[in-house]
């Protein structure tokens, strides 16, 4: 107890320092002391997290544009022309993944290419390690791949272009992709200026707005109608988030602030397949037969890329002509993947609601909401022969026969009067064999039946090709078909119409 009083009075007594007491300078020294540490951890951290480059401090060579023509990136160094080596890009080769389509926390699903096509060579890795400027060598944990050396450009097809994001100071911390600030997007677009919208639709409106390097992208600010925004947010970063084709418009990032989402996509600047076929484009002049083929194989080699090139495969389920833009060298580049679905490999097909635009919807999905990749291939067959006739698939304004764009060509051919089917805004016509082909491959996406329909890849080679199968091999193949199923043809009342469907395709043939 004496030592206690002792310990007591010595604590109390006043000190030489403000006059106070010995316990309290003690509380203050050991609060100057917490306080000290956490300023130095604190300037310790900032310092760590500061970026090595800024954009001030940037050559103005790596502030370029984006390319016009977005190449299919290519696994290793390219070697151009004049055997000159150009730099090596930066790929993660990533592991197939599996997929739980019911997981609401999935943001995005890693595609592997499968396929030996030169033009479905594409890269599905992880965009945040293809599109940093400059970055160090080291993968994020966790992630499975080898990363190799790189450098601030990107070699596509053998030419080396900059990347559209260099310059800009912040990364993506979801491992994929350019995270944009709101603040940024709202520079860009000019606070989203009625001015710059380049287009609108039941989820959002789509702005042009340009970045701070320079460089043109299209901003879709995603409207949040009771939690769609999340939704579709979701939705087109699993479909697209981490593929890339030369024909599929690329996403370069995105924006998750509050209640907004939004995502930066490569800003094509010359239009879309509507706007070309019905004339509400700016040059108000008509595509030729040959742009518009070329547009019709690049639509359907994206088609076949995200069908059989990537796992888990991609139902687009809006293919339209307003979807469809087109660059400055008429390349055929898909777009709003807002309706997209992702289909396993061990599924056949998925029930979903019944959602697309009238026209274009296959009759088995609009019926039963079933939903393959077949109902694309469908949809295809419309664009194409709205792109072969340059109506629309549904017009109103036209006599009743010719309402429905699939009844009248179907008519036309019966009446063997298939080279007027053909736009007549073309200033050059094509030959009747290019008319045959392109009316006979779009007969057979719009089959009735879904598994008579071809894949992307089938209608790739048909419309590559002059080669049509003899029409013994025809008959032969609807021998076979019809063998299986005879019994219960007859028991069908429909059968005929299916029928006649064929000897419809048999008519073009042989006209």
């Amino acid at each position: 107890m004496p030592s206690q009083d002792s310990l007591n009075s010595q604590l109390s007594r006043k000190t030489s320092i403000l006059g106070l007491k010995l316990w309290v300078l003690i509380c203050l020294c050991v609060i100057g002391f917490i306080v000290f540490i956490l300023g130095v951890s604190s300037l310790w951290v900032t310092l760590r997290r500061r970026p090595k480059k800024t954009v001030d401090k940037l050559p103005l060579s790596q502030m370029t544009d984006i390319p016009k023509d977005i190449k299919v990136d290519r696994i290793g160094g390219q070697t151009g022309g004049g055997g000159h080596d150009y730099p090596e890009s930066l790929f993660l080769a990533m592991n197939e993944k599996s997929v739980d389509k019911n997981s609401e926390s999935t943001l995005g699903h890693l595609g592997r290419s499968r396929s030996s096509d030169p033009d479905n060579i594409s890269q599905c890795s992880s965009m945040y390690q293809q599109e940093k400027g400059v970055g160090s060598n080291s993968g994020e944990e966790g992630s499975s791949g080898t990363i190799k050396k790189h450098r601030s450009s990107l070699s596509w097809g053998g030419l080396v272009t900059a990347s559209p994001l260099v310059g800009l100071p912040e990364i993506s911390h979801l491992g994929w992709g350019h995270w944009f600030t709101l603040r940024e997007l709202e520079t860009a677009t000019s606070r989203f200026s009625p001015e710059n919208v380049i287009g609108e639709g039941g989820y959002g409106v789509v702005y042009k707005g340009k970045l701070i390097n320079g460089t043109n992208v299209a901003v879709k600010k995603i409207l949040n109608n009771l939690g769609q925004a999340e939704k579709e947010f979701r939705v087109e970063v699993e479909a697209i988030g981490h593929v890339r084709h030369k024909n599929l418009v690329r996403l370069l990032g995105y924006c998750i602030e509050g209640v907004h989402r939004m995502l930066v996509y490569e800003y094509v600047n010359n239009g879309n397949l509507e706007q070309w076929l019905h004339g509400a484009t700016e040059q108000n002049r008509g595509l030729t037969w040959e742009q518009r083929m070329k547009i019709m194989l690049g639509t359907a080699k994206a088609l076949a890329y995200l069908h059989e090139s990537i796992e888990p495969k991609v139902v687009h389920r809006d293919i339209k002509s307003s979807n469809i833009l087109i660059d400055r060298d008429f390349n055929a580049k898909i777009s709003d993947f807002g309706l997209a679905k992702l289909l396993g490999s061990d599924e056949s097909h998925i029930a979903t609601r019944v959602m697309g635009t009238f026209g274009y919807v296959a009759p088995e999905y609009a019926n039963t909401g079933l939903l393959n990749e077949k109902s694309d291939v469908y949809s295809f067959g419309i664009l194409l022969l709205e792109s072969v006739t340059g109506r629309d698939p549904v017009d109103y304004s036209r006599p009743a026969n010719e309402v429905n764009l699939v009844e009248w060509l179907k008519n036309m051919v019966g009446s063997r009067r298939v080279e007027e089917v053909v736009d007549p805004n073309l200033e050059v016509m094509p030959t009747l064999r290019d008319i045959k082909r392109a009316v006979l491959v779009a007969l057979r996406c719009i089959d009735p039946e879904s598994v008579k329909r071809p894949k992307m890849t089938q209608v790739i080679r048909m419309l590559e090709t002059d080669e049509f199968p003899s029409r013994e091999e025809r008959r032969n193949r609807r021998s076979r078909t019809m063998s299986m199923e005879i019994e219960a043809v007859k028991e069908v009342d429909g059968s005929t119409g299916c029928n006649k469907d064929d000897d419809k395709k048999e008519d073009i043939e042989n006209h």
